[in-house]
């Protein structure tokens, strides 16, 4: 995982501990690290803290919750290295899993230990810009495959039958991120308010089952030397569902340009187009994108659950890093009826399932 940060001496990264890591590994796995420990934060999460800790020899990938605030549900550390560990031998690239720690006195919150895959988190759109519009492609292409071959694992296969409940998953969905929302309360929010309900009265007919990543975009895949993906990280919201909900999510991260927010990668030469982008998709999952537009909704309002969260924790003083001053400023246009994140239509001219083609206003009468 590529990062620029510098190693910091013990005490000196907020939420990590490194001398009681040190004693900790040293107790649960003798000779698991050859030395004293030195460790980095990886600049750019939102969500979860992400650390290098190394030992002069080896360095492995630490994980934790944030400080301060934490949603109900979210930032689950078992699950993340659960879902990692049963996909290792699928085709699916992920790291391979090392350390669970479920006792929360050693850093504060539970965590977990995994390899650090040597692999570039492409975050801005600059960083595509510069490998040329050839490999762009070839790494947008690479970022949808591996959502289809996650999409067509069978979850009781690997064994994570009991991962979630399939079962009223949408309306869970639906119910679960207004929790989320309602938990972040500092102001009223009128636009999520309206998308909820109409989410709420009007839900599809569920897909067929799969494996959730839950959060997946460009950002949490790392991309090798030869443009390969070489792992899918941040499980932390995945679950047994509906992988739509996981395919809306992916359009909506590439719409966010039209609202102005900074890392929109869609413009990038080379990149996918949304059209390109679903029929890939659609082709190597071979699942039906007819409903999508509910889905789209759906993304908007979790979205915006998840910007709030982040953006209570930063009243809070509670964040790590910076950025995270206007975060707030993107919920409710994430909300509006006018929204392009789920209301823009896609172009029916160059797009040939024009069922998908529907605005957020005709998706609430499904």
């Amino acid at each position: 995982m590529s990062d620029s940060n510098p190693a910091a001496p013990a005490g000196d990264l907020p939420g990590l501990d490194l001398t009681r890591l040190a004693d900790w590994l040293a107790t649960t796995r003798p000779g698991f690290a050859a030395g004293a420990l030195s460790g980095r934060l990886i600049a750019g999460g939102r969500s979860n803290l992400t650390y290098v800790v190394g030992d002069g020899v080896s360095e492995w990938i630490l994980r934790r919750p944030p400080l301060g605030h934490v949603l109900a549900t979210a930032h689950d550390m078992g699950r993340e290295f659960r879902v990692m560990s049963a996909l290792a031998d699928t085709a699916v690239p992920v790291p391979r899993t090392y350390l669970l720690c479920t006792d929360a006195e050693i850093l504060g919150a539970p965590f977990y230990l995994m390899e650090n895959v040597a692999g570039v988190p492409y975050r801005a759109p600059a960083e595509l810009e510069a490998v040329g519009p050839e490999r762009t492609r070839v790494i947008a292409e690479g970022m949808v495959d591996a959502l289809a071959e996650l999409h067509r694992v069978d979850p009781e296969a690997v064994g994570l039958g009991d991962f979630g409940r399939a079962k009223g998953f949408l309306e869970r969905q639906v119910r679960r991120w207004k929790k989320q929302l309602d938990a972040s309360y500092t102001r009223d929010l009128p636009a999520a308010e309206e998308l909820h309900a109409l989410l709420a009265a009007h839900q599809p007919e569920q897909s067929p089952d799969g494996i959730v990543h839950g959060d997946y975009r460009l950002d949490n895949v790392l991309v090798d030397a030869q443009d390969r993906v070489a792992a899918v990280v941040d499980w932390e919201m995945a679950t047994i569902g509906d992988p739509l909900t996981d395919v809306a999510l992916l359009v909506l991260y590439q719409r966010l340009g039209d609202l102005g927010v900074p890392g929109d990668m869609s413009s990038v030469p080379g990149y996918l187009t949304e059209s390109e982008t679903l029929d890939r998709y659609a082709d190597r999952s071979g699942r039906d994108l007819g409903n999508l537009g509910f889905y789209l909704g759906l993304a908007a309002f979790k979205l915006a659950a998840i910007l709030e969260g982040i953006h209570y924790r930063y009243l809070h003083g509670q964040t790590v890093g910076s950025g995270f001053d206007s975060i707030g400023d993107a919920v409710e246009p994430c909300c509006a009826p006018e929204s392009t994140l789920c209301g823009r239509r896609i172009d029916d001219r160059r797009h040939p399932r024009r069922d998908i083609a529907m605005t957020w206003e005709v998706s609430a009468h499904l």
